[in-house]
This record gives C-alpha cells, sequence and structure tokens, in this order.
C-alpha cells in the first residue's frame, strides 16, 4: 500500500507580511512533501535518486533532503565540493569537459564520472583507476531524439557538444566504464521517458549488457501535481529487470518545485500609457529562467492584464530596459510598499542568480516546519564588491 504524502500549509494560512523583502522563501512542508514524493519513486521502483545541484543547491536545507535521496550530482567541482562538504553520501559529477587540475581534486571526493566523450575518457582513464578510492566511470551518449521545446534547453540540438552519438561511440574502449549517462530530458513526464529509452535502446542497445548502471539524468517533472508517478516507476522497473543494471535519476526541478516563494515590495509607481510597477527585485537578476525559458511567473492573487480592475506592468530595478516581469492585473490598486510574492521561485532562480548593477540580492530565508522562519543568508555590498575583483 503506498503510503499517503504529507501535505503542506495551505499558503492562503501564510502570513508573507513576517518575510523581509526581498528574499526567497523555502517551506520546508513543501521540500518534505517532494521528497516523499521521490522516496516512492525509489522505494517501488528500486531506482536511486540524487539531488542536481544545477538545479537545486540551497544547502541550508540539505537536513531534510539528505534523510531521503542518495547523494547528489554535480556538474563541476565547485558543486561537487558542495555536494561532499553538505549533503554527503555518494558525489556524482559531470562536465562538458574537465581539466587535470579539477580532475584531480574531484578524483579525491567523487563516486562516479560521467564523461561527455571517448577523449576525455581515454585522457583521465589512468587517473579513475589510480584514484585512491574506487571512481565508477561512465560515458555520456547523445540519443538525437528530444522533445525539448526550447532550444537554450535541449541537449540534443543538431551538432550539440553534449554526449557521444551512436556514430561517434567506440565499442573498442568500453573498458574500465562502468555505465551509461543520458540526459534529454527538461521539465518532462514518464511518457517521454519511456519514448526516449525506446531509442536509446535501438541505439545503444548491443553495449547495455556490458555496464553496471545507467543513469537517465534529470528533467523529471517528478513532483508536479500531473507527473504520472506510476507510469514512471513502471518504466523504471520494466528497464531494470530487461537489462540488470542499477538505474539512477538525478532531478534538479523536481527536488525545489513548488517549495516557496519570491517575497518582493513596490519601490515606486509611475504611468506611461498604463500602470508601472517597480519593484526590488530583478527579473534579469534574481529570476533569470523567466527569460531564457522564458516563461511568465505567477504572482500570488494576481491574475493576466485586464482580467482584474487594476492592470500594472512590473519591472525591476536595473537599468536593463527588458527587466520587466509582465503585465499583471490585482483586485487593489498598487501601493509604494505593496507586497508581491512570485511563487515557484526556488529551483533554478537561486543558483543562477547575478548581482548585476549592484541590485541589493535577494535575501534567503526557509520557513521550518514548526512554522518559525528563519532568514539564513543576508547579501551586502562586500558580496557584490567580492565578486568584481
Amino acid at each position: 500500500m503506498t503510503k499517503p504524502i504529507a501535505k503542506p500549509k495551505p499558503i492562503s494560512d501564510i502570513d508573507f507580511t513576517q518575510f523581509p523583502s526581498p528574499c526567497y522563501v523555502l517551506d520546508e512542508s513543501r521540500l518534505r512533501r517532494n521528497m516523499e514524493i521521490l522516496d516512492r519513486v525509489q522505494l517501488e521502483s528500486g531506482a536511486k535518486i540524487i539531488c542536481a545541484l544545477k538545479g537545486y543547491s540551497l544547502w541550508a536545507s540539505f537536513g531534510i533532503v539528505k534523510q531521503y535521496l542518495h547523494g547528489t550530482t554535480a556538474s563541476g567541482l565547485y558543486e561537487a565540493k558542495l555536494g561532499h562538504e553538505e549533503f554527503g553520501g555518494e558525489v556524482h559529477v559531470y562536465s562538458p569537459a574537465f581539466t587535470e587540475d579539477d580532475m584531480s581534486e574531484i578524483l579525491e571526493i567523487a563516486d562516479h564520472i560521467s564523461f561527455n566523450s571517448f577523449s576525455q575518457w581515454t585522457r583521465f582513464r589512468q587517473m579513475v583507476k589510480d584514484a585512491q578510492h574506487k571512481v565508477s566511470a561512465g560515458i555520456r551518449v547523445n540519443p538525437e531524439f528530444s522533445e525539448v521545446e526550447t532550444p537554450l534547453y535541449d541537449p540534443c540540438v543538431p551538432f550539440s557538444r553534449l554526449g557521444v552519438t551512436k556514430a561517434e561511440f567506440k565499442p573498442d574502449l568500453l573498458e574500465g566504464l562502468d555505465g551509461l549517462h543520458f540526459h534529454s530530458l527538461c521539465g518532462k513526464g514518464a511518457d517521454t521517458l519511456e519514448r526516449t529509452i525506446a531509442v536509446i535502446e535501438a541505439n545503444f542497445a548491443e553495449f547495455l549488457p556490458q555496464v553496471k548502471w545507467v543513469n537517465f539524468g534529470g528533467g523529471h517533472h517528478i513532483t508536479k501535481a500531473s507527473y504520472d508517478v506510476d507510469g514512471l516507476i513502471r518504466v523504471i522497473k520494466a528497464f531494470k529487470a530487461k537489462w540488470g543494471v542499477e538505474v539512477i535519476l538525478e532531478p534538479g526541478e523536481a527536488v525545489g518545485w513548488q517549495t516557496g516563494w519570491l517575497v518582493s515590495s513596490v519601490v515606486d509607481l509611475m504611468h506611461n500609457g498604463m500602470g508601472i510597477g517597480i519593484l526590488d527585485i530583478s527579473v534579469s537578476a534574481h529570476m533569470p529562467d523567466c527569460l531564457e525559458m522564458p516563461y511568465r511567473p505567477e504572482i500570488l492573487g494576481a491574475a493576466e492584464a485586464l482580467e482584474k480592475p487594476h492592470t500594472y506592468r512590473l519591472g525591476g530595478t536595473t537599468c536593463l530596459a527588458g527587466d520587466i516581469v509582465g503585465d499583471y492585473s490585482f483586485d487593489q490598486p498598487l501601493e509604494i510598499g505593496s507586497r508581491l510574492v512570485f511563487d515557484d521561485m526556488i529551483h533554478y532562480t537561486i543558483v543562477k542568480t547575478t548581482m548585476f548593477n549592484g541590485v541589493k540580492h535577494p535575501s534567503i530565508g526557509i520557513l521550518r516546519e514548526n512554522g518559525s522562519f528563519d532568514v539564513v543568508r543576508e547579501f551586502t555590498y562586500h558580496d557584490f564588491k567580492a565578486r568584481n575583483s
């Protein structure tokens, strides 16, 4: 019988005026919900799930995450060190290319390393073999199949630098490699994974019996309400049974999905053909995915332009002309000091922020499961200064 997933406190019961502005606020109860969903996948499928630090590195919350997940996956040396120091467990590392200096340090802490090319593998094979502890090495493959709509996030675009294609695969260099790694999803469901696996099997089936593990990468939207968790469990179990390998998943977005907010305030109001509100946050500096994906972030209590009586174009405090969130409408007129709360602003936000223009960087706070609130990080002028020389 499936264990029921705990329900977090309703948003309507949260007093957002208790938080400073600007501030990223993580809700531990929502993080716990996600962890329980991911743990169900592990328990029922036999897969191993690790946290992708490129999407979620809020290490002050790792006390909860590491109760459920086996470790972390890093995109380079610094993330690997963070996972080793603050999370523990297994440290998995992948990068499009490693340097010898980085590899020397990575080999001191890594348990798994996925190489992006056979050139990298042959270059570092002896270093892996000579490591003081066992390091399991794998090669990333490019299935040349993807359902990702945004080219910026599609690892399988033509001429991609990410992973080895079937035509470039070198079976004679597999000795010493324990696994295959693929990553071609971005916020996708179990049905996309199933179609991707069919392509992986079509292109690389002859090599699967030679490996011990297959890493399905990230981009699995497992904690989204509409995700087919039962379908994912079925797909993983079938693959494990067919090939006799360990399966690893490394979500980042699914860890931090819907776990918190970016609290902001109106600092000025003006008019230029329509109402304009200037906020104490920046889209380009503090919510860069909104411009890169792009997508329109949700504001609690707001609606599309003109749906409610009072419509405003909202923007940030940087000098970038395009630092615009979008047009939103509200039941009541905005005032200087009005609190605006952007939903789902924990994953792929804090990890990508900048200090462009030297604008005040949002603090990081945690709403504890017991209802208390702690600011775990505040940023100052000295953080900005130290980044520049």
